[in-house]
This record gives structure tokens, sequence and C-alpha cells, in this order.
């Protein structure tokens, strides 16, 4: 890391020291240079855990959007809006993004665990 203005080299150097990123900096007094150690098994595994929160988190998301959809479009019918065969199929195709949305998320998920368990 070569900072624009040389006064900031300390306060950079504190954040990177800071942060919980698992690099140590080593300042030289004009540039700071980041030593990234390589992956270990275990912090692998504690990626694709991670991973795999994140997948899960986005899943709950889908979810919750869809229930919001599926609310909305009873609400309309409901309030005479749209016809309950309007309804049904509104059902069936907002079930139809959710389930796609939620197999791209597993497959983007299972990618990225095989990716960085792969040594």
């Amino acid at each position: 890391v070569t900072p624009f203005d040389k006064s900031s080299l300390k306060d950079i150097e504190r954040a990177l020291n800071a942060s919980d990123l698992g690099i140590t900096p080593a300042n030289d007094g004009s540039v700071i240079r980041l030593v990234i150690p390589a992956l270990t098994e275990e912090t692998r595994r504690d990626l694709a855990k991670e991973v795999k929160k994140v997948g899960e988190n986005a899943k709950v998301a889908v979810r919750n959007i869809r229930r919001d959809a599926m609310d909305e479009a009873k609400k309309q019918e409901k309030a005479k809006e749209i016809t309950e065969d309007e309804l049904k199929t509104l059902e069936k195709d907002i079930q139809k993004v959710t389930d796609d949305a939620v197999k791209h998320i597993d497959d983007m998920t299972a990618n990225k665990e095989k990716e960085i368990l792969e040594v």
C-alpha cells in the first residue's frame, strides 16, 4: 500500500492491524507491505462456513420478499383488484421466481464452497 500522504502511514498501519483480516502490515517508512498468509485447512473450513451462512441469509431474504409479494397479491384479491384465478396464477409465478432464486443461491454457494476447499 502506497499512501498518497506519507503522514497517514501510521494511521493506515493501525487500521490494518485493528482489522480482522488475518494480514500483517510491514511499514518500511514509505510503503506498507501486506503479508498475506496461505490458507490453512482450518481457515478454509471457516470461510466455507461463512459462505454457507451468507447463502442462508440470502435465501431468508428471498423468502421474506416472497412473503411480502404473496401478502400484497392477497390484499389485491381481497380488494377485488384481481380475480381469484389471477391470484393463483400470480402465486405460482411468485413461487417459481422464488424457487429459481433459491436454486441460484444454492448453486453459487456450492460452487464457492468447492472453490474455497480446493487446495
